[in-house]
């Protein structure tokens, strides 16, 4: 394969993307064997699995986008759609890969195969026709980290938990319908046609749905902290600590997606958003000296 080629592959799988994958090692932190050098070994490696059955997934997306991505003033310029990279290319690459990320999902794991498989089918459905049912469009995009979420508990076989799971669905339906109202904006702005579903969406409806997830995941997470289920399992209450970075965290990211018009690629965000970025890191320093300090 020439080398201009994997170079056209490896933008086109998006490498950026793959912070998505780190929701595998949440089950890791919080069982508490963030240390644990064994468990750490296999979350990894359901890490890299995922890494790369996501990259197959925008491949397979990005052949049948290809259409519709070349009339978006930014996804015009993606490899498949701009005719760098064809679609024959991208289709063998995709099949090779998931082909090797099932084989390796199924020796790490049964359950998760299982979910990887699960995975795998949601976001190539996504892809063909789930994409423009309004609202479970983004459902779908949520019900992706929460698969990860079950797929890391499977990886090191420790239970899964329920407030974990709820958690990790709202914040995935927040960034979602964040990122539906920013390409709203953009469409409505620059009179592109790239995503059917946004004709079903308006600002209001999205804003009214934000509003909802956005309670939503602070009342779920607050009510988390301070569960009897959640002090008797790690001995302290210490957890709802934690709480102000999550609230500062979330209204940092709707002050960017209402006042600064951002919120298209989360991703992006937390690679260039500094007061993110620090929130982020002190969330995680400060669940790590709850959990094991």
């Amino acid at each position: 394969m020439r080398i201009d080629v994997i170079r056209e592959i490896f933008k086109t799988i998006r490498p950026a993307q793959w912070i998505k994958n780190f929701f595998v090692f949440t089950p890791l932190l919080f069982s508490q064997n963030l240390f644990n050098a064994g468990l750490f070994a296999r979350s990894f490696s359901g890490f890299v699995i995922f890494c790369a059955a996501s990259g197959a997934v925008y491949l397979v997306n990005d052949v049948l986008d290809r259409e519709r991505d070349r009339c978006h003033p930014a996804k015009a310029s993606r490899p498949i759609a701009a005719g760098r990279l064809s679609v024959r290319a991208a289709l063998i690459t995709a099949v090779m890969d998931m082909g090797l990320c099932s084989a390796a999902a199924w020796v790490l794991s049964v359950r998760f195969f299982a979910f990887l498989t699960a995975y795998l089918m949601i976001n190539i459905l996504y892809s063909l026709f789930l994409k423009d049912v309004v609202i479970l469009d983004v459902m779908l995009i949520a019900s992706g980290f929460v698969l990860r979420v079950l797929a890391g508990s499977a990886a090191i076989s420790v239970p899964t938990s329920h407030w974990l799971v709820l958690c990790t669905g709202l914040i995935a339906l927040f960034l979602g319908f964040s990122k539906r109202r920013h390409e709203l904006v953009l469409q409505e702005n620059q009179a592109g046609n790239s995503r059917k579903v946004l004709w079903h969406y308006s600002p209001y409806f999205l804003d009214q749905m934000i509003a909802v997830v956005t309670a939503s995941t602070v009342m779920s997470y607050a009510l988390y902290t301070v569960s009897q289920e959640t002090v008797e399992k790690f001995g302290t209450a210490n957890l709802i600590y934690t709480i102000p970075f999550v609230l500062y965290g979330i209204f940092r990211y709707l002050y960017l997606v209402h006042r600064m018009e951002k919120g298209g690629n989360p991703t992006r965000i937390m690679f260039t958003d500094g007061p993110i970025i620090i929130t982020v890191i002190f969330w995680c320093l400060a669940v790590i000296w709850v959990l094991y300090g």
